[in-house]
């Protein structure tokens, strides 16, 4: 008897989507509201706004608003139409190709419309079914979703773990002198969630001892990192030994789009062999102006970066002063561990967002492990000091009431148990 495909979605609605009747539209798919910046509206009152990605300011900085107003006024948001390669190729697009390749130190770069789809179809057309993709198992969801369409073997290697990364090395190695493909070693930049530097200057030297490429997911450390703000390759002095680096305009360039850059050579047989941009409409000139700008804002205004990081030290400084468990950052990314259910998360975030007015994001099992809450901060350049001198209080007063058992029974009391 053939089941209907649609059986399983209605009676498992997966480890998140099991939640959504109490948490959607305000834990989950939530809307902010608002010019965007430090101060937002959410449910109709002024919140402080953690959960953003404009590292540098620049979403609603006034030049970057004039330059996306005048491309839109003058190019509409449709041109070019058509694939690069069919008709939508463009003199702009060209120009900010050679302004990034020369941002990060490498020979030549290509626009992608996305970061996710980018890095997805990136992964693809890099590996053949005889070759071996080595991995951090921490790794992005669009760098675990690229290599489920490798048809060849894979290998996860235990996060940020030297050793571990050189046994999957090893195992990849007598692997491919079986196959006789080549291997690609995938790791990021900086993980995300964490707020890890992944080990690139580590993973660069082991090409002396072993035969293989280097992807790295940069969208985190770009524009943050670095002397220039070109990244973590630069921030560890080994940009040279990235063969492919990624980057995303979704965090430091608040934009859409993304773009991976190489030595020519490679980005010459992307340009012909990646899907995801073959197929698709080119990135639109609204995006393509404003990157550009966007760029230009990075590389002569060194003062956001610095702010950035002046607000980035101030938070991190301030929670471990009050015994905070920020992990090892290293990063702008300032993750908070607490110990706790979901209910008790759930109910914890509604005192934050409704009694302290603060707003960032939750994460909670399957992403980290069970019983962890993990609050996950972006300072920006954008905030002030006064921001993160109120957050702080906040933290402290939000503590308490998770280590006196006021969330746990306040979560026995209202939250649903839909384990």
């Amino acid at each position: 008897m053939v089941k209907d495909l649609f059986e399983r979605i209605q009676n498992n609605k997966g480890p998140l989507g099991k939640w959504a009747s109490q948490a959607e539209g305000y834990y989950v798919f939530p809307k902010l509201e608002g010019e965007l910046g430090p101060r937002m509206e959410f449910h109709g009152k002024e919140i402080l706004n953690w959960s953003i990605n404009d590292y540098l300011g620049l979403a609603n900085h006034p030049e970057v608003r004039k330059a996306d107003a005048e491309a839109a006024q003058k190019w509409g948001a449709a041109y070019p139409m058509g694939a690069r390669m069919m008709s939508g190729h463009t003199n702009y697009h060209e120009h900010l190709e050679k302004e990034l390749a020369s941002f990060v130190q490498k020979e030549s770069a290509y626009l992608l419309n996305f970061g996710y789809q980018g890095m997805v179809s990136t992964i693809d057309a890099l590996v053949t079914k005889n070759d071996i993709i080595v991995y951090d198992v921490d790794s992005h969801a669009c760098i675990i979703d690229g290599v489920r369409l490798h048809m060849g073997k894979r290998f996860t290697y235990k996060h940020n773990d030297l050793e571990s990364i050189e046994k999957n090395l090893q195992r990849a190695t007598k692997m491919a002198e079986e196959t006789g493909g080549g291997i690609l070693l995938i790791t990021e930049g900086v993980f995300g969630m964490r707020g890890q530097q992944g080990k690139l200057k580590e993973i660069v030297a082991l090409k002396q001892k072993y035969n293989f490429r280097l992807l790295v997911d940069d969208a985190h450390g770009f524009g943050t990192l670095g002397k220039t703000g070109a990244g973590a390759g630069e921030e560890q002095g080994c940009q040279d030994g990235i063969d492919v680096y990624f980057s995303t305009f979704a965090k430091s360039m608040a934009s859409i789009g993304a773009f991976i850059a190489a030595d020519k050579d490679i980005i010459d047989y992307l340009k012909y062999n990646l899907r995801s941009q073959m197929f698709a409409k080119a990135l639109p000139m609204i995006q393509t102006i404003g990157a550009i700008k966007r760029l230009e804002m990075l590389k002569t205004m060194p003062e956001l970066k610095n702010k950035l990081w002046e607000n980035v030290n101030a938070l991190q400084n301030g929670l471990k002063a009050r015994g905070f468990n920020i992990g090892d950052t290293n990063t702008c990314v300032t993750p908070v561990y607490l110990e706790g259910s979901i209910p008790e998360a759930m109910v914890m975030v509604n005192d934050l967002r409704e009694n302290y007015n603060i707003f960032l994001s939750i994460v909670v099992y399957p992403v980290i492990p069970k019983g962890i809450i993990l609050l996950r901060m972006i300072p920006t350049a954008s905030h002030t000091i006064e921001d993160i001198n109120e957050t702080l209080a906040a933290f402290e007063a939000i503590r308490e009431k998770l280590t006196n058992g006021t969330y746990k029974a306040l979560a026995e009391a209202n939250v649903e148990n839909v384990e």
